[in-house]
């Protein structure tokens, strides 16, 4: 399966409530964090909810 490497690249200062929840969910929290997480659709509607506030790569094990 693949996975995703989901890296924090802005603040979420000044972010709605949701937002802040979500990168939390995400394992984020910090700028330039990193985490790994596998490709589910779950994963992508959190991503795509936050896509201004993180960059995203697919990684193959």
């Amino acid at each position: 399966m693949a996975k995703l490497k989901v890296t924090q690249i802005r603040s979420t200062i000044d972010r709605k409530e949701p937002q802040k929840r979500t990168i939390e969910a995400l394992g984020l929290g910090k700028i330039r964090r990193s985490v790994l997480h596998n490709d589910t659709p779950q994963i992508r509607g959190m991503i795509n909810a936050v896509r201004h506030l993180v960059t995203v790569e697919e990684v193959n094990e």
